[in-house]
């Protein structure tokens, strides 16, 4: 199995930056890639960026030129860097990895955004 902690959530300014962190744990051979993902209330759960194993990346469309996702293979971590952060931008973000096919998730740390 592989166990996922986040970090970093909290509160921010309209314009501020955040900086979430996924670190993981277990069987982290099995990853075939992490993301994040997000939830506002009364909202469907959505992709917000994801890295493969061969670092390709993946962003949505509203998360472009705002957001970089990356990692650190020497701590099994991967990052969030969210910049020109938006009040809409406020959620429940969600580490994501696919192990061995499966979706895993991470308990969820909450980003929100005061304008």
């Amino acid at each position: 199995q592989v166990q996922l902690v986040e970090a970093g959530g909290g509160l921010a300014q309209a314009g501020g930056s955040l900086r979430l962190s996924c670190a993981a744990s277990g069987s982290v051979s099995l990853i075939r890639a992490t993301g994040w993902y997000r939830q506002a209330p009364g909202t469907q759960r959505e992709l917000v960026a994801k890295i493969t194993n061969d670092g390709s990346t993946e962003y949505t469309e509203s998360a472009k030129g705002r957001f970089t996702i990356s990692r650190d293979n020497t701590k099994n971590t991967v990052y969030l860097q969210t910049n020109s952060l938006k009040p809409e931008d406020t959620a429940v973000y969600y580490c994501w990895v696919n192990w061995s096919g499966w979706s895993r998730w991470g308990q969820g740390t909450q980003v929100t955004v005061s304008s």
